[in-house]
């Protein structure tokens, strides 16, 4: 799920289609298995509109690995390969990267090669609050992470250019305030669709080129956004994940109410675009005259929320 519309048919430029021959050979040299007939495509992978996806097969020695090709000219594949190095697999919680083929020379498209997680993802759970509380224990963990080896990752606050609709109306004036919080490790795009599942237990994350450092706010916004999204606006799923995350991070969180209307606020134009990301993990219902309906409804709760704080606020004051 990005906040970019999903890429244009495929034009040579953007991603699309099998992986080329030259792409196996280049994997193939990465995994040791010689030459490129030796390994093989066995499916793309769902769930994104921005990378094209492939599950590889090496023969020789037997592995699997994941292929993420990205548009020509993006700089996904380089910001991925800075991020996956300095994690370092995060102790089994997220891929090793494998290589990068940064500008395409081998695989027509700018490209990373990274091990396989084990696990699927599922937005569709049977406990959706039980998911919900797993998802707040693992971002936790990724926030947990010192950022003393992350000196050179972007800066995820001032990398968001724009913002739109009510949400954007009334946190103007706040940015600095919300930008002056502490940073740490930030996903960028922590939703239910980047995780990885096996036997009831989140195993991975996904999908590490956004990656930078911003206030714990804005990947927990941005989490609750997308339960509010599968579950709707009046879920309480959104409530549990917070609590989980509190509770496992041991840290307040600095807020919260701005960080909700910080995502309704970047989200405001682009949520439409998202159909392809959740339709292909199953959720083919969220059309896009659903999630603006969702994202209205959401944003009209965390407005509502941020009415409350502020009216408490004055309270305390007068008392």
């Amino acid at each position: 799920m990005t906040t970019s519309p999903p890429p244009s048919p495929y034009d040579g430029s953007q991603p699309g289609g099998d992986p080329s021959p030259g792409a196996l050979v280049w994997a193939a040299g990465l995994l040791g298995s010689g030459t490129g007939s030796a390994v093989r495509a066995i499916r793309p992978l769902s769930g994104g509109s921005h990378a094209s996806t492939h599950l590889l097969q090496a023969a020789d020695p037997e592995q699997q690995a994941v292929l993420r090709r990205f548009p020509r000219g993006d700089d996904s594949a380089a910001r991925e390969e800075k991020v996956l190095t300095a994690l370092d697999g995060m102790g089994g919680f997220a891929p090793r990267l494998l290589g990068v083929d940064p500008h395409g020379e081998h695989c027509g498209l700018p490209a990373v090669l990274i091990t396989r997680l084990p696990g699927r993802a599922d937005i569709t759970p049977a406990d959706p609050d039980a998911a919900a509380a797993e998802l707040g224990r693992a971002l936790a963990r990724l926030h947990a992470v010192p950022t003393t080896r992350l000196t050179e990752f972007r800066d995820g606050v001032t990398a968001i250019r724009s913002s739109s609709g009510p949400a954007a109306e009334v946190l103007d004036g706040h940015a600095d305030r919300l930008a002056a919080q502490p940073r740490v490790l930030t996903h960028f795009d922590y939703w239910s669709g980047n995780v990885l599942w096996k036997g009831g237990e989140l195993t991975g994350v996904i999908d590490w080129d956004g990656a930078g450092l911003a206030p714990r706010g804005f990947d927990v916004g941005w989490c609750r956004l997308d339960l509010a999204l599968l579950y709707g606006p009046d879920t309480t799923t959104a409530d549990t994940f917070s609590a989980a995350y509190r509770e496992a991070s041991g840290t307040p969180l600095l807020d919260p109410a701005l960080w909700d209307l910080h995502t309704l606020a970047r989200s405001h134009r682009t949520v439409e675009t998202w159909v392809p990301n959740y339709a292909g993990l199953g959720r083919a219902d969220l059309t896009a005259r659903e999630l603006r309906r969702r994202h209205t409804g959401w944003t009209a709760r965390c407005l509502g929320a941020v009415d409350v704080e502020a009216s408490d606020h004055r309270g305390s004051r007068r008392s």
